[in-house]
């Protein structure tokens, strides 16, 4: 009976845990493609400098848990926010909050994609953003950054056509900078180990 308990712990314990820690676990920069309805993006995640905020990621990813969310924050001079709600702007379903990377040594920098958060600098979940500029604003000084986790390697372009997409105030969310187009997160997929 004592054994039957422990397997059954063991196995609830292993069902509720982070999944990405063992998704390509010896692949330091693990490759993902974001398939929007705007084009491919295909970015580079750190797991030398981001394990935590990496195998968070690769755990939605694995999930399908940003399969047709949208891209729900556009400033064009600064950032584009998605993985936190579908198309019927229901929030995504979100795992435990994880601790912030942000001293990574990693720079929110052009291309960078990095986790949102709240002001709590612990309670990054799902959402994440890609830089559209350098913002040294973001990066840790005197107080918590935001954590850089990876980098665009291709697709550069699509961030192009996306900035020039006009935003609008939505008034279930209630924020400004909310694209009128939709931008859809049509799939994150995991791309095979080089």
């Amino acid at each position: 009976m004592r054994q039957l308990c422990f397997a059954l712990l063991v196995l609830i314990s292993f069902g509720s845990a982070a999944k990405g820690e063992f998704i390509q676990k010896d692949n330091l920069f693990p490759r993902v493609k974001f398939e929007t309805s705007e084009g491919h993006i295909v970015v580079e995640l750190d797991r030398s400098k981001a394990a935590i905020t990496v195998n968070n990621f690769l755990t939605y990813v694995d999930k399908k848990l940003y399969d047709g969310t949208l891209f729900h924050r556009l400033e064009p001079e600064f950032v584009l926010q998605g993985g936190g709600y579908d198309r019927e702007l229901k929030p995504v379903k979100n795992f435990a909050e994880i601790i912030n990377e942000s001293g990574n040594g990693l720079k929110n920098r052009l291309y960078t994609i990095s986790m949102a958060r709240e002001l709590d600098p612990h309670s990054a979940t799902s959402q994440f953003f890609f830089n559209l500029n350098d913002n040294p604003s973001l990066d840790p000084g005197r107080t918590w950054g935001y954590a850089v986790f990876g980098t665009v390697v291709e697709g550069m372009e699509v961030f192009d056509k996306i900035k020039l997409i006009e935003t609008q105030f939505n008034e279930k969310l209630g924020w400004d900078n909310f694209p009128k187009k939709p931008v859809v997160l049509i799939r994150v997929i995991l791309l095979p180990a080089v």
